[in-house]
């Protein structure tokens, strides 16, 4: 049975800062109550994850971003069609549009949690900064499982 409610973090923890993405699914696995949640996780997005939006009523996908300047950035997707998916990854609107593609029907809810980021070298560990903006990322995530609800959540978006 699918659970209502996805979260996705994508990234890799071998390459410092692009764990952050799998290190909130890591935490929302310890701490909170999933009867209601599905956790997910991968290196990066593929076509194949156009899928698991199925039977959905709210998505997060969370990962590491550069582009920020707070610690992390709440953002509502929508679908966009775009060239990713002839890469080896996807970006999260790609998702959402070829599962309108495939499934011919609007995707659920979702958003972005991105999470400030530096460095993605391979073998580097967390680095400080991100580890700060980490913490205060699984606060705000914490508040949205709590209220689980879309009107809350749009509430939330800082950007």
């Amino acid at each position: 049975m699918t659970k209502p409610i996805l979260i996705f973090g994508y990234g890799n923890l071998s390459r410092g800062d692009d764990a952050l993405g799998v290190l909130i699914v890591e935490h929302i696995e310890a701490r909170f109550d999933l009867t209601n949640i599905d956790l997910l996780t991968d290196f990066q997005l593929q076509i194949e994850h156009a899928l698991d939006l199925e039977n959905r009523e709210l998505v997060i996908f969370v990962d590491a971003s550069v582009k920020g300047e707070t610690a992390f950035e709440f953002t509502r997707l929508q679908p966009v069609r775009d060239l990713t998916h002839t890469t080896h990854a996807m970006s999260p609107a790609a998702i959402l549009d070829t599962y309108q593609t495939i499934k011919k029907q609007t995707p659920p809810p979702c958003f972005l949690l991105a999470i400030g980021a530096e460095s993605f070298e391979l073998g580097e560990d967390l680095g400080e900064t991100a580890a700060k903006n980490l913490v205060q990322a699984r606060e705000f995530i914490g508040t949205l499982l709590n209220n689980p609800t879309l009107e809350f959540w749009q509430t939330q978006i800082t950007k």
